[in-house]
């Protein structure tokens, strides 16, 4: 699976599009435009239960925080602590940066 990820063009061609976002704001528009309300509401309740993952919180209270099932929550966890590093990136910089 990994494999076909990393020889798909398209996938490749999106991440580098979406690396010439410069803010928040194009950042928006474009997930917006590129993604229906429920996969946005998807990916920002993954990025919700990779900070709480990462600031400590049980499963089972994340699960009541957020609404995500135990089994999504086991799954972020996992890929928070042997993922290719992406949610890790991210918190560290979040941090950085105060948010």
């Amino acid at each position: 699976m990994e494999r076909l990820l990393r020889e798909n063009q398209s996938l490749w061609d999106l991440f580098r599009a979406i690396k010439l976002l410069t803010d928040e704001e194009e950042v928006a528009f474009f997930f917006r435009d590129l993604c229906t309300p429920s996969e946005l509401e998807a990916m920002a309740e993954r990025w919700q239960v990779a900070q709480l993952v990462d600031q400590g919180v049980p499963y089972r209270e994340i699960n009541r925080l957020t609404g995500a099932s135990t089994t999504t929550v086991t799954r972020i966890a996992h890929w928070l602590k042997y993922g290719e590093g992406g949610y890790r990136l991210l918190l560290e910089r979040s941090e950085d940066e105060g948010d």
